[in-house]
């Protein structure tokens, strides 16, 4: 079947799905076996299998992990670091183990012994590794992906599945039997992989279900099916999965999770035409290949990334060499247009200067353009881009032939002047495994069922341009300023005498911004070194230890503040911030605060990212509270190794600050917490704290606020 629609987006209504708590299920696959064992005296509380009773009598329950499977095991549990141990040694015959840690209860999970391959599985791996690096582009690596999957596996079908920026996802890679259907190139609506199982893909990297005809054995006594089994392996499948597995004609299925940068990019989605089992080892050798795949990616990734911006750097200089010659800005923009057409591989370039108008390559009429550039105006100073104009501009679709793709930076508002970049519309014929809208549409009342037909439904979306590259709006920010200077210089040129007036005007003025400036931050440090003094002397004069501890801690948080300003606004420029030059500098600040000892404990590894300066204060206290808390909990005033990471995915940056000292000690929520989500909340952020096996690795992620363009009252000056 196929239609013709606009560009839409699927399953973003679907939230039953989300919603089933697919991490409690109550039962187990019933291929292995569960026990439920308190940490604190390893008696087992509850389990689930089948084959409990045969294999440990009528009255397990109750027993200890040494009575059924042996001191070894039981050693093993007790010495455990990590929450995830495999049992190497167990007294039980024909059976392999592995316990995962959740809470004050080890969860052991059973499985029968296999006998390995004679096969060299390290030396395959290395072999495969091998042949990863010399694939020529994410294609080929993917290709070779599927088919080093499908060896290791060995079922029938192996796909390269990766998720698209609507949470939809398509395939982009296949190796399969013959006989069977090709799903490659096949998207698959969002509500196909529901929110909370792609969380579970994060947590629990490999997946198998053996037979999606499987009777669940539920887990014994009741009282514990409640458990929250995320890290299990043998943990019951949604029967929703498992009717949609059905559908499919899928009799086993298997999900190895790509996960790069800490992020869930793709899935390697194995199915199985009959029933088939999946050792552990060749499941632990399964995640060691995504592992290096996911390496993979990120590096073909990054070298197309930085392939791109060296592409768009020498454009960006042989452009600044037009402007720096040409000077009447209708001549100027005639000169450079097939250039600046070229820099942003568009189909059309044109320019609004008031009431002149000037056109490269296929546009809209004049008229469009004006239409289109005073919609733009009311976004902003910001460089407008989307590859779907007619979705937000609706007026849009009567020239969304030509202009489906717009680029645009404004450089003065008074008198319009504007540029735009046109990209045409390419229509995608999108391949769906069944029809999305499926998925979606259900009536008041109906129950959320999984879909029954995969046979492929095609989907013509139109009013879609190529996607602007994230490169692409970084180099139209420096355009926008590299213009603004260029039209600075031709006012310096055309009218040398009246400016310089303007400009000695214009000099004094920030002189005295800068002068107030360093005035008020002067004072801003002298009323806090003032209030931080008279706490001092409170704190000294008082008798109560509980007042003293208040009024102590109110000078770190006094000093911190102190310290993260001062830092700040020894930059030249307080608008914009390289964040990683600013902690740097920061942390500093900071030993030197903390102590000699404390000289050589932190280890950092920052990349460059520029913020506004706004957003760097922020960061900085977020900084500065959690290694103070860091000093202060984790190795109770005693030096101990700190690690800063900092690093951007796509808009985005994560600073990761972990320290390896006693871990999390408890779930009081006191000010200095109150204050960090303050912070965070005012970044737009979010803050995630987990155990860094020893002590505590906080996460702080947040979209990445860039710089703004010059003042809107120096631009509309400069432009006049």
């Amino acid at each position: 079947m196929s239609i013709s629609l606009p560009a839409v987006q699927f399953g973003t209504d679907i939230t039953e799905c989300d919603r089933e708590p697919i991490h409690i299920p109550g039962s187990i696959q019933p291929h292995g076996l569960l026990l439920i064992v308190a940490a604190d005296d390893q008696r087992v509380i509850g389990g689930a299998g089948r084959r409990l009773e045969p294999t440990f009598g009528a009255d397990w329950l109750g027993q200890t992990v040494t009575t059924l499977l042996g001191a070894e095991a039981a050693a093993l549990l007790a010495g455990a670091v990590r929450p995830m141990c495999v049992l190497s040694r167990i007294d039980t015959p024909g059976w392999d183990g592995t316990a995962h840690r959740d809470g004050d209860r080890w969860l052991i999970e059973l499985e029968p012994s296999e006998t390995q391959r004679a096969t060299d599985v390290l030396s395959w791996i290395d072999d495969v590794g091998v042949s990863f690096e010399r694939s020529g582009g994410l294609i080929d690596l993917c290709e070779r992906a599927a088919k080093s999957f499908r060896t290791l596996i060995g079922y029938d079908r192996v796909m390269i599945y990766r998720f698209l920026d609507d949470d939809s996802g398509v395939v982009i890679a296949e190796d399969a039997a013959d006989d069977l259907d090709s799903y490659l190139n096949h998207h698959f609506p969002a509500s196909d992989i529901p929110q909370q199982a792609r969380a579970l893909y994060l947590r629990n990297r490999v997946r198998v279900i053996p037979d999606v005809y499987y009777q669940p054995d539920p887990i014994r006594p009741a009282s514990e099916a409640g458990i929250d089994m995320s890290n299990s392996e043998l943990r019951s499948v949604s029967p929703i999965h498992i009717q949609y597995l059905k559908n499919m004609g899928v009799a086993a299925s298997a999900s190895v999770s790509i996960v790069k940068d800490g992020v869930l990019w793709g899935l390697v989605a194995c199915h199985n035409m009959t029933p088939r089992h999946i050792s552990a080892a060749t499941r632990r050798s399964a995640a060691l290949v995504a592992g290096g795949l996911a390496r993979q990616i990120t590096a073909k990734e990054q070298a197309d990334d930085y392939r791109e911006r060296l592409r768009i750097r020498a454009d960006e200089d042989v452009i600044a060499a037009r402007l720096a010659s040409d000077v009447d800005p209708a001549q100027l923009f005639k000169a450079a247009g097939a250039d600046l057409r070229r820099m942003f591989e568009a189909d059309a370039f044109a320019v609004i200067d008031g009431t002149t108008a000037y056109c490269n390559g296929a546009c809209p009429d004049e008229a469009q353009i004006r239409e289109i550039a005073g919609w733009v105006r009311k976004k902003g100073t910001e460089p407008f881009h989307t590859d779907s104009l007619s979705s937000e501009f609706p007026a849009a679709a009567a020239y969304r032939d030509h202009g489906s793709g717009v680029l645009a930076i404004t450089l003065s508002f008074q008198t319009p002047t504007m540029l735009l970049w046109f990209r045409a519309e390419e229509k995608q014929v999108v391949e769906w495994a069944g029809n999305p809208h499926k998925a979606v549409n259900l009536q008041p009342g109906e129950k959320l069922t999984p879909r029954a037909s995969f046979e492929a439904w095609t989907q013509v979306v139109h009013g879609k341009a190529r996607r602007w590259s994230q490169p692409e709006v970084e180099a139209a920010r420096r355009l926008t300023v590299r213009l603004y200077d260029a039209r600075q210089n031709r006012r310096i040129r055309d009218l040398a005498d009246s400016l310089s007036v303007a400009v000695a005007d214009k000099d004094r003025l920030i002189a005295q911004q800068e002068t107030l400036l360093k005035e008020v931050n002067h004072r801003v440090q002298n009323s806090l070194q003032l209030v931080m003094a008279f706490l001092a002397l409170q704190g000294r004069a008082s008798d109560d230890p509980a007042l003293t501890g208040h009024l102590t801690e109110a000078q770190r948080r006094l000093s911190a503040v102190a310290l993260v300003h001062r830092r700040l606004y020894t930059d030249d420029n307080v608008q914009s911030i390289d964040l990683s030059r600013y902690l740097t500098d920061l942390i500093v600040d900071l030993k030197g605060s903390m102590g000699d000892e404390w000289a050589n404990q932190f280890a950092l590894d920052l990349a460059p990212i520029t913020i506004a300066a706004d957003d760097a204060v922020q960061v900085g206290l977020v900084l500065v509270e959690l290694v103070i808390n860091a000093q202060k909990y984790a190795y109770g005033g005693a030096p101990g190794p700190i690690f800063v990471n900092l690093e951007q995915h796509r808009a985005r940056f994560r600073m990761i600050v972990a320290d390896a000292g006693r871990g999390k000690t408890g779930t009081r929520k006191g000010f200095g917490t109150r204050m960090l989500d303050s912070m965070v909340r005012r970044l737009n952020g979010t803050l995630e704290v987990s155990d860094n096996m020893p002590g505590v690795r906080t996460v702080l992620t947040a979209p990445i606020t860039q710089p703004r363009a010059p003042a809107d009252a120096i631009v509309e000056d400069a432009f006049q």
